[in-house]
């Protein structure tokens, strides 16, 4: 009952989300991270909430505040009668997930944070990730791609909540670097197809950019 209660839950929360952040993407999220946690053995209960709830609000969305999402969550879970070891780790889970530009302290491990955390680095990559990257890039009226502006790869944690750079630079920013971070075999397996689909796709970007064929 906890599981539909949350599911029900995320879906009247982010009914009016940004596409790539919506109940689709916690969807995704979700069965990937079934999967890991399944391969890996990993409390799937811990996970599959922690899934669920990980962007429940998102900090891109509330003004940089990283601790609504935790806060959100602990609320609910605790209307729920939730055991207080399960919410604190669940809080745990949303706290620690996000890239950050590569600078999110290590200030928390588990093999539930890593299933999930690795499901969404996975939603991330392939088409679903270069799709997600457009809307995104879309919704906050980016440029698709500017020659004369070069990926920033020593972004500061505050540079990169804030940078507004095109989209393409997203990936040498984040989304290229996400293969080489994941936590799990299975993660990393998951990985190597949707990064190298990513690479093809970015070759042939560059040549219709130039308009060649």
């Amino acid at each position: 009952m906890v599981i539909e209660k949350t599911v029900a839950y995320v879906k009247q929360e982010l009914a009016m989300a940004e596409g790539g952040h919506d109940w689709w993407h916690i969807y995704r999220v979700w069965q990937l991270a079934k999967h890991i946690a399944q391969k890996e053995g990993a409390n799937l209960f811990v996970v599959e909430l922690g899934a669920l709830l990980h962007d429940i609000a998102d900090s891109k969305f509330h003004n940089g505040d990283e601790e609504v999402g935790p806060a959100k969550a602990r609320a609910f879970l605790t209307s729920l009668q939730v055991d207080a070891p399960v919410i604190d780790h669940v809080e745990n889970i949303i706290r620690y997930i996000s890239f950050k530009g590569g600078h999110q302290a290590a200030g928390f491990t588990s093999p539930e944070l890593s299933a999930v955390q690795d499901a969404d680095r996975l939603d991330a990559l392939g088409a679903i990730g270069i799709a997600r990257a457009f809307n995104y890039g879309g919704f906050k009226n980016r440029a698709l791609h500017d020659p004369t502006i070069a990926p920033n790869l020593n972004m500061t944690r505050e540079e990169y909540k804030h940078s507004s750079a095109p989209t393409i630079n997203h990936f040498y920013e984040k989304l290229l670097l996400l293969k080489d971070r994941m936590n799990t075999d299975t993660g990393k397996s998951l990985a190597e197809e949707r990064h190298q689909f990513m690479e093809q796709f970015l070759d042939r970007f560059y040549k219709e950019w130039e308009g060649k064929e």
